[in-house]
């Protein structure tokens, strides 16, 4: 009798304790989650980080699978690349200026996917040598790399717009992928299969001069690619480059065989541009 009233008396004092403890037990579950999820996140892999491209029909022909058999050196770019670690965008546009893949609103498409530690990879140019009024395209820019600016009516928008200097839209890249936060490298564009003498005409007393002067104003990187194709197509010959890197009825873009080599020139610039660290992004391969 004693221990049964013993019993009575000790069971409504310990229901609150246990209901506390209980309580107790699941706040430091939910603690633990808390905290196991606060982990997760800090600890999450950063997104990584995109290589575009922007440029003409040169980096990127049609849609990029080789239309009409010419090709864009930024098809094959993504080769050279450990893409577990980066990616590789191609946004260039065929038939752009600097100035029209702005104002076709190309780099309005672009602009809003670059986030802080991103590349930007350009190469205009070709197109840039245009009228800047005709009726065809008008897409032409101010020759040289100056403030000096001409406002005019462009017969395919059928508006008045104020046409800047080709440098002049390279460092507008410029600075606009820099304010994101991204590294942004200006190639010369890549020489035709145009020769005089037995030499490969090139560009560094025009675009690729003023893509260079472009380049060191803006404070982006500068790769010579004229150059360095122009180099490797005085070795081989004229004969050889138009029988092997060109078709007869183009000579400005290259067949397949023409835009690889054109790729590879950019790796080799990219390689060897000091302080330009996309190169640790490069395939081991690519890297020797």
């Amino acid at each position: 009798m004693e221990q049964s009233l013993k019993k009575a008396e000790k069971g409504p004092t310990d229901q609150p304790a246990i209901s506390n403890l209980k309580s107790n037990i699941s706040n430091l579950f939910l603690l633990l989650a808390v905290i196991l999820l606060s982990s997760f996140i800090l600890t999450k892999p950063s997104e990584k980080p995109t290589l575009f491209l922007i440029g003409d029909s040169t980096v990127k022909n049609g849609k990029g699978k080789g239309d009409g058999g010419l090709w864009g050196w930024g098809s094959f770019l993504h080769e050279y690349f450990d893409t577990t670690k980066i990616t590789v965008k191609n946004e260039a546009l065929g038939g752009t200026s600097s100035r029209t893949f702005m104002y076709r609103g190309r780099w309005e498409a672009v602009l809003p996917q670059i986030k802080k530690g991103d590349y930007l990879i350009m190469q205009f140019g070709h197109n840039d040598s245009s009228p800047l009024d005709d009726t065809a395209r008008a897409r032409g820019t101010i020759k040289g790399t100056g403030e000096e600016s001409k406002e005019i009516y462009n017969p395919i928008t059928k508006q008045q717009e104020v046409v800047h200097s080709y440098g002049w839209y390279l460092k507008k890249f410029v600075a606009d992928a820099k304010a994101k936060g991204a590294t942004v490298a200006i190639c010369s564009p890549i020489p035709r299969n145009n020769w005089k003498d037995g030499k490969v005409v090139r560009s560094n007393e025009d675009y690729g001069k003023w893509a260079k002067e472009a380049a060191l104003q803006s404070g982006a990187f500068f790769i010579d690619l004229n150059s360095l194709i122009a180099d490797d197509y005085d070795l081989e010959g004229e004969t050889k480059v138009k029988s092997t890197y060109f078709n007869t009825q183009d000579h400005t873009h290259p067949i397949e065989a023409g835009a690889r080599l054109n790729t590879l020139k950019v790796v080799e610039g990219i390689k060897n541009t000091k302080g330009l660290d996309l190169k640790k992004y490069l395939t081991k391969q690519a890297k020797k």
